[in-house]
């Protein structure tokens, strides 16, 4: 039974791991467009220091609208670029942030944090 036990487990991981090759490469294909920007967020300085980080969110949004021609309601920020823009407080956002923005079939516009930040 042992013998048994442990084919059936070789197997289970291999069949996981080609689900998981398999949905990696459909989630490649939905790729339409993918860039890299740096995003300057110095316009949130102008704010109350109170008002910084919020508004350098949107200044984020509205620069990813603007260059990827995407709606208000498909732009999706992930939560590792909101973290980065809230580490230091609401009164000390970054100067500038470089992101990786990727576009799908849908033109749903997600948001990540490039490599290297």
């Amino acid at each position: 039974m042992s013998e048994e036990s442990g084919e059936k487990k070789e197997g289970e991981e291999e069949a996981k791991v080609e689900e998981a090759e398999a949905e990696k490469a459909r989630a490649e294909e939905e790729i339409v467009e993918e860039r890299i920007y740096m995003v300057p967020l110095s316009r949130a300085w102008i704010a109350p220091v109170t008002k910084r980080a919020p508004r350098a969110v949107r200044i984020l949004r509205a620069f990813i609208k603007r260059h990827m021609k995407a709606d208000d309601d498909s732009i999706v920020i992930s939560n590792e670029v909101n973290e980065r823009i809230w580490s230091r407080g609401i009164e000390k956002p970054p100067r500038k942030i470089r992101v990786k923005v990727a576009k799908d079939r849908e033109g749903v516009v997600k948001v990540y944090l490039a490599e290297g930040e």
